[in-house]
């Protein structure tokens, strides 16, 4: 009896042990297991925030889909490219002056970053006459692009997953941006978004050296540049930021060499030209105001001083700690009475472009690249519990349309601005960031580069 007990034990034993090597984690029991769960909660995927990496890697090999039919199937319009190899031609001829480098639609007024760039694409495209190759290449862009914007949001949790088929698939505008009209708006936001996986990652001095790559390509990047110097000061202090905002200009100054050498006035100015007069025939969110008013200097001072108001209330209300005062941000970390929080990157430098759009001297067409893939972040990031899911797809539409429709009119630019208002309002009314939850990309303080 005994043996046959000792014997009944074993068998349960060797049973129980068989039990639990059927439930490890890649037995197929427990992979039809995790699929029978999913079918059960089908309906949830696109609600269900845990579903978004699903979700985007569907769409994302979609998009690769997608962009070659529309490659194939919808006519090329020349508008910017020819004007871009002929202003990186005169480079490559020996032309270093800036005043004198020009194409079909005006002047070289890009930073040295552009010019190395698009020689680059240049002599890959056969001197920019294979254009058939140039829309593959920027449709690799539009993809990495995708990847790097949908990791941030798959870090967050944010964002439900159904918003993602408005991100990509449903917009005409962006497709086009980036695979008919090859601007290199892309090519800068793609090295931006680069530049805050970085910075989410806790690499702050690579995300600094990419992200002054990405202004090289075009200025418009510096309007991230406020929620980025107030994200290092917090971070490092002031003494330990000096070092990161050093690197960004010694990149600037090192690219912009040869042409600094040769004319340095004319490479500043054109390059960086923050008064250039835009044209009221190509403006998007200006439409309805009599067209001397959208050229008068005045205007233009109105909106600088409403941008750097509404940036200054934001980083004293909405992005530091209550009752801390802004001078705490100057000092080391370690000697603060509260130590900094890592959660609120994406949503400072999002709103900090943001802002800096909404108070824009004028918007033309390619320029909704620079804020397109930000916007439902920032919509499911306001402190409007009642802005419900169908009135923040119906802003997405809406933004969407007046960015379509050409040429602009007094509505459609209005509905812009009423947008632009509301999302706005939104970011303000929500509660300060430091008393937020922390977010899925929570790093350490300190530089991982260090």
């Amino acid at each position: 009896m005994l043996v046959v007990a000792s014997l009944r034990v074993r068998l349960s034993a060797a049973e129980m042990a068989g039990g639990v090597r059927r439930k490890s984690p890649g037995s197929p029991s427990q992979l039809w297991g995790k699929l029978h769960s999913l079918w059960q909660d089908k309906h949830l995927v696109l609600f269900k925030t845990e579903y978004t990496f699903l979700v985007v890697s569907v769409l994302w090999f979609l998009e690769i889909a997608i962009n070659v039919w529309v490659i194939q199937k919808v006519a090329y319009t020349e508008i910017d490219w020819k004007a871009y190899m002929d202003e990186v031609e005169g480079v490559i001829n020996g032309t270093y002056d800036y005043t004198q480098l020009k194409g079909d639609t005006g002047p070289l007024v890009y930073p040295a970053g552009f010019v190395y760039i698009f020689t680059a694409l240049y002599y890959i495209t056969s001197h920019g006459t294979n254009i058939r190759l140039a829309q593959y290449i920027f449709a690799a862009f539009y993809v990495i692009t995708l990847l790097f914007v949908f990791r941030i949001y798959y870090r967050t949790k944010k964002v439900p997953p159904y918003v993602f088929f408005f991100v990509c698939c449903a917009s005409y505008r962006i497709h086009s941006i980036f695979v008919l009209r090859l601007f290199n708006d892309p090519v800068a936001m793609m090295l931006l978004f680069a530049a805050v996986n970085l910075f989410m990652d806790g690499y702050w001095t690579l995300g600094c050296g990419l992200y002054s790559l990405a202004v090289s390509v075009k200025m418009n990047v510096l309007l991230f540049a406020p929620g980025l110097l107030f994200l290092l000061l917090s971070e490092f202090g002031l003494i330990r930021t000096i070092p990161k905002l050093s690197l960004c200009a010694a990149i600037q100054v090192l690219l912009g060499l040869p042409f600094l050498l040769d004319n340095p006035v004319g490479y500043v100015s054109r390059a960086f030209d923050l008064g250039r007069q835009f044209i009221f025939k190509w403006t998007v969110n200006w439409r309805f105001l009599p067209e001397w008013l959208f050229l008068n200097r005045y205007f233009h001072l109105f909106l600088l001083a409403a941008h750097l108001l509404t940036l200054l209330l934001f980083a004293f209300r909405r992005w530091k700690r209550p009752g801390e005062s802004i001078f705490e941000l100057f000092k080391d970390p370690s000697k603060r009475k509260n130590p900094p929080q890592q959660s609120t990157i994406v949503l400072i430098l999002f709103t900090s472009n943001f802002v800096g759009m909404c108070f824009s001297r004028s918007l033309h067409y390619q320029f909704y690249v620079w804020y397109f893939h930000t916007l439902p972040y920032l919509l499911w990031s306001g402190g409007v519990k009642k802005l419900a899911h169908l009135l923040r797809v119906l802003i997405l539409g809406l933004i969407e349309l007046s960015w379509n429709t050409y040429p602009s009119t007094n509505g459609s630019s209005a509905a812009l601005h009423v947008c632009h208002l509301i999302i706005l309002l939104c970011l303000w009314l929500a509660p300060p960031l430091c008393s937020a939850p922390a977010e899925k990309q929570h790093v350490p303080v300190k530089d991982k580069r260090k």
